[in-house]
């Protein structure tokens, strides 16, 4: 069964080789030691739509961190040098364009890890040099736990697999299979909900994404905007916050949508 889910991961990410871990934080690190153990010093990651331990494991490993302006996650202005540790649906809200990203690195001869915690199942998936991802709860490949490296370079391989851990594969193949009827379900419902709300200001509106992320400029829109959660029945998050954006606004959270 493992080399089932090895060979779907690697038709949905385009990379050779497949190495599993035990939760996406483990994926985070492992990576990070390796970029160390090539010799680079410096990792860039997004201000705002990454993860919280992306931070914590670079300064954990004595590495440079050095974050990039983007607009509400996603780059416009390409300008770095060194490894790029990038979230390609950061908050949820809307893809990059990995693409353009990834020639960029190729050009600079920088060194991409795409984060698809978020992007799994889209073509922004495929772009990396390193491809991370979490199968957590609240995840698109929500299994509970667990995470993934895939690459198509085998000495990378080779560092990677000694940090391997053993998963549920016959529950994770399931999840897989359902991959995509889970996003379609995501689309209609954050479709839905910028249909409902789009009188408001919503991040990225016409964007494809999972979570809906709506700006208020007082008190009385942001309540009338957690009422709407709460009737309903929607979690949300309160932004200003790292992992959706940095401005005033309710995400709500469409991949906790079952």
């Amino acid at each position: 069964m493992k080399t089932v889910c090895e060979s779907k991961l690697g038709a949905i990410t385009g990379k050779k080789y497949v190495v599993f871990t035990k939760r996406g934080n483990k994926s985070i690190l492992v990576v990070l030691k390796l970029v160390k153990h090539l010799g680079f010093k410096k990792v860039f990651t997004q201000d705002q739509g990454g993860w919280i331990t992306y931070s914590q494991f670079i300064k954990k490993l004595k590495l440079e961190e050095h974050r990039l302006k983007t607009n509400y996650g996603l780059i416009d202005n390409f300008n770095w040098l060194g490894v790029l540790l990038f979230n390609s649906m950061p908050g949820y809200i809307a893809c990059q364009d990995m693409e353009s990203v990834a020639e960029f690195c190729k050009l600079k001869k920088s060194f991409l890890i795409n984060d698809v915690s978020g992007s799994i199942g889209t073509k922004d998936a495929f772009f990396g040099d390193l491809i991370i991802g979490s199968f957590g709860r609240w995840k698109p490949l929500n299994m509970g736990k667990g995470g993934f490296i895939a690459t198509s370079n085998k000495k990378h391989f080779d560092f990677l697999k000694n940090y391997e851990d053993e998963l549920d594969f016959n529950l994770l193949e399931q999840k897989l299979l359902g991959l995509k009827s889970r996003l379609s379900s995501f689309h209609k419902l954050n479709k839905k909900i910028k249909t409902e709300l789009s009188s408001h200001d919503i991040i990225y509106k016409y964007k494809q994404g999972i979570n809906v992320v709506v700006k208020f400029s007082s008190d009385s829109e942001k309540e009338r905007l957690i009422n709407y959660c709460k009737r309903t029945n929607y979690e949300y998050v309160e932004c200003p916050k790292y992992i959706r954006v940095l401005d005033d606004a309710i995400s709500i959270e469409v991949k906790r949508i079952d």
